[in-house]
């Protein structure tokens, strides 16, 4: 699987200090690079700013939440180029995934934060 052995660049959105942490002391063991946004306003600036192999994007955020910066991104996005959003929520009620769905994301992770369901997700979306 290319998510074994590839450096990816990872936006990390989530408002928590102790799950950024969490998330970013996970992926760099595997060697990912991780920037961090505190929030979906952060996380839209930063998105025109860098190029991200994907972006882990928490749903309940002060400013602006996940589902409103995952809007705004697909509209900035170029036809040609969709960068995989990835939700990250501790509601793990099946109609909440299907809203992240409905609003442009690519796939839904639970909190607490798993690697392997991350790569599960990666290799569904074929990174």
């Amino acid at each position: 699987m290319s998510w074994e052995t590839k450096n990816y660049s990872i936006l990390l959105v989530e408002d928590n200090k102790l799950n950024q942490a969490v998330v970013k002391f996970t992926l760099k063991r595997y060697g990912y690079l991780i920037d961090i946004a505190n929030n979906g306003l952060e996380a839209v600036e930063m998105f025109k700013e860098e190029d991200y192999d994907f972006i882990l994007m928490d749903v309940m955020m002060p400013e602006m939440d996940g589902l409103e910066a995952t809007k705004v991104i697909r509209k900035l996005e170029d036809g040609d180029k969709r960068i995989p959003i990835i939700a990250l929520t501790a509601d793990i009620m099946v109609a909440n995934e299907e809203k992240c769905l409905e609003n442009g994301m690519d796939a839904h992770l639970s909190k607490p934060f798993d690697v392997e369901h991350l790569f599960k997700a990666l290799t569904k979306l074929d990174l």
